[in-house]
């Protein structure tokens, strides 16, 4: 069973592998197992660092499906910026003010291998490059503002 790994630990800062074999049964396992965490977390986004897994792949909610990215790339962003409040399963009951690009468009490999290009604004952009930052090992604390702690609900 996987679980979400928080901050401080040092996985969560590590650049991560690119995805070679995109076949491998450890990848398309790993998929529903993410997306499942990622539902039952309440989350919009996981990134495999969150469970432990340095490899370059994400699960987000996408209009009323659930996606998988592998060796997600953004390859256009908009120079319109906004400020919203994001929060992180993997730094639990923080949320901070975040400048990021209104728009982008990210490259990306289905779980079959197959490259797709997909453009979102808003808080799908958001999600993205929130989870790209994941990628990077760069946490939404890095670059946020105004970071404030919440009781749990």
């Amino acid at each position: 069973m996987l679980k979400i790994i928080t901050h401080p630990n040092q996985i969560l800062r590590q650049k991560s592998k690119p995805i070679k074999d995109i076949a491998d049964r450890k990848i398309q396992d790993l998929i529903p197992q993410m997306t499942e965490l990622m539902l039952k977390s309440d989350g919009l986004g996981l990134a495999a660092p969150q469970v432990a897994e340095n490899i370059r792949l994400v699960v987000v909610r996408y209009q009323d499906d659930n996606l998988a990215l592998i060796n997600p790339k953004i390859i256009s962003r908009s120079i319109l910026k906004e400020i919203d409040e994001e929060g992180c399963l993997s730094v639990p009951n923080v949320y901070g003010q975040v400048n990021r690009c209104r728009k982008i468009t990210v490259k990306y490999q289905d779980p079959a291998g197959k490259l797709h290009k997909l453009s979102g604004e808003g808080l799908f952009a958001r999600l993205i490059q929130h989870e790209v930052d994941h990628l990077d090992g760069i946490l939404f604390i890095d670059k946020a503002k105004k970071l404030r702690r919440a009781d749990n609900d």
